[in-house]
């Protein structure tokens, strides 16, 4: 799954990517209107917003955001304590909010929430296909009983997968999804974490569709 964060302050931006990393794909904008450019051509599955920026404020690219369609789960943060801008941050179309200074655990935690909420993705943190199953709470993956041990990119990739099952994904829709948007496009590292972890599973549950991507059947 991959995390837009709208934020300017450097050091705080790099250590929740930092924290997130383990856990999703991020980008980072610094800006205002660099965030609404990435939201508007990416596809994120929740975006992490100040509230304070140098150019637009937050509640402005939260209000464009959403002009523009957008339906994606925004958290946003402020450090400000007044109700006032709690509300208009709720009426700009915002999900959630967060006062700063705050824990990583919570906002890990209300990402995990607002995603379940969001009708465009699987209501449960558990999927499974046949006798697999993968647990994005625990990040665990199970055959039968049996627990593999995948690295964090081949867990995003099998899960990217198992939510598309049924579904052809092409190497560019996996690298958008489960790769930071700086990765080279002419990369074969989705093709490597592919037979790494084909290798893991022990079995031919991910197909090779020729000339387009891969797929899980369902």
């Amino acid at each position: 799954m991959k995390i837009l964060v709208i934020e300017d302050d450097k050091q705080t931006a790099e250590t929740i990517r930092d924290v997130m990393k383990d856990y999703y794909a991020v980008d980072v904008a610094g800006n205002g209107e660099d965030g609404e450019y990435k939201a508007s051509i990416n596809d994120y599955d929740a975006i992490v917003l100040d509230i304070v920026l140098p150019d637009l404020s937050g509640i402005e690219v939260c209000k464009k955001i959403r002009e523009n369609g957008i339906k994606t789960p925004i958290l946003m943060l402020t450090g400000r304590l007044e109700t006032k801008d709690k509300v208009t941050s709720l009426d700009a179309g915002a999900d959630d909010y967060l006062t700063k200074p705050f824990k990583f655990a919570e906002l890990l935690a209300r990402l995990r929430a607002l995603m379940r909420r969001n009708p465009d993705t699987l209501p449960s943190n558990i999927l499974q296909v046949d006798n697999l199953t993968l647990d994005t709470t625990t990040n665990k993956v199970k055959i039968n009983s049996d627990e593999i041990e995948l690295r964090r990119k081949e867990f995003g990739l099998l899960e990217y997968l198992m939510r598309n099952r049924g579904r052809v994904v092409t190497r560019s829709m996996v690298l958008e999804h489960v790769w930071d948007s700086d990765t080279d496009p002419a990369t074969n590292t989705v093709d490597v974490h592919i037979n790494s972890l084909r290798g893991k599973i022990g079995k031919p549950l991910i197909k090779t569709v020729h000339g387009l991507g891969y797929k899980i059947e369902k």
